[in-house]
C-alpha cells in the first residue's frame, strides 16, 4: 500500500536542510503508542538486522532554500509505502486521533490522506525515478576503527548489495528464502547533481537521486516499490516511482 499525505499550515513551514530525521519523527508520532514502540524498538528481524519495512519520500511542494534551511509554502505532501498493510492502517488510524501535529516547530494539520492506485507490475524491465535518495553501504574494521563505505551506482557491488538487501526483505514479507535475478543500471544520472550528502542525527550518509532501469521478476520489482530500494528506508531513503 502507498499513501499520499497532504499537510497544511497557517504559516510558512521552516525545516533544516537535513530534515530526514524530522520527517521520520513526525511519521512515528502518528502511530499508536504500542505499535510505535514495536516498530521503533523491534521491527521485523532478519538475523541480527532489524527492518521497519516502510519507506517515505521527500517533502513535495513550493519552497525556497536559505543558507541553513528550507522554507516550504503550504500545503506540502509526502508519500509513504509499505508491503505490510497493518503499518499504514495503524498510521492512518493514529492520524485521526491526533489533536495537534507538529513538524519540528511547525504546527500543521492533515488535509488529506489518499490511497494511491496500485501499479501493475507485468514487465521484467522498468524505468524508475528516485523520490528519496538511494543508499547502500558496507561496514568494516580498519586500524581498529569501524568504518562505513557507501557505494556509487558506477560500482558493480552497488547492484549486488541491493539484491542481497531485497532478499532479506523478501524473506520477511513472504516468509521464505528465494534467489532471483536483479540488476540496476543508471538511466539518467548526473553524478554531481544527483549525489546527495545527508546528515542524519550527526551521521553523514552518501546517497543518490536520479533515474534507473530495474530488471527482475515483477514480484521483486513490486516488493522494492513498497519496501524501498537499498538501506535506511525508514530514515527517508530508497523510495521510487515508475517513469
Amino acid at each position: 500500500m502507498r499513501l499520499k499525505i497532504l499537510l497544511n499550515s497557517d504559516s510558512i513551514i521552516k525545516l533544516s536542510k537535513h530534515y530526514n530525521h524530522i520527517l521520520q519523527g513526525f511519521i512515528y508520532s502518528l502511530f499508536e503508542p504500542i505499535f510505535r514502540r514495536f516498530l521503533h524498538s523491534e521491527g521485523f528481524r532478519y538475523e541480527k538486522r532489524r527492518f521497519k519495512l516502510f519507506c517515505f519520500s521527500r517533502l513535495n511542494g513550493k519552497f525556497k532554500i536559505n543558507s541553513d534551511n528550507f522554507e516550504f509554502q503550504p500545503p506540502v505532501n509526502f508519500l509513504i509505502s509499505s508491503p505490510k498493510i497493518e503499518i499504514l492502517q495503524n498510521l492512518a488510524e493514529g492520524m485521526l486521533k491526533k489533536q495537534e501535529l507538529y513538524l519540528d516547530k511547525n504546527k500543521v494539520f492533515i488535509e488529506e490522506i489518499k490511497v494511491l492506485k496500485k501499479p501493475e507490475f507485468k514487465e521484467k524491465r522498468i524505468k524508475i525515478k528516485m523520490l528519496s535518495p538511494l543508499t547502500i553501504y558496507s561496514t568494516f574494521e580498519s586500524s581498529g576503527k569501524r568504518k562505513t563505505y557507501y557505494y556509487s551506482p558506477q560500482e558493480s557491488a552497488f547492484s549486488c548489495l541491493l539484491k542481497e538487501n531485497l532478499k532479506k526483505k523478501y524473506k520477511l514479507v513472504f516468509g521464505k528464502e528465494e534467489d532471483f535475478f536483479f540488476k540496476i543500471t543508471p538511466f539518467k544520472l548526473d553524478f554531481k547533481k544527483d549525489k546527495k550528502i545527508i546528515i542524519y542525527k550527526g551521521t553523514v550518509i552518501k546517497a543518490w537521486m536520479g533515474s534507473y532501469i530495474l530488471e527482475s521478476e515483477p514480484k521483486i520489482l513490486e516488493l522494492s516499490y513498497y519496501t524501498g530500494l537499498g538501506a535506511k528506508n525508514s530514515q527517508g531513503f530508497g523510495m521510487w516511482d515508475l517513469l
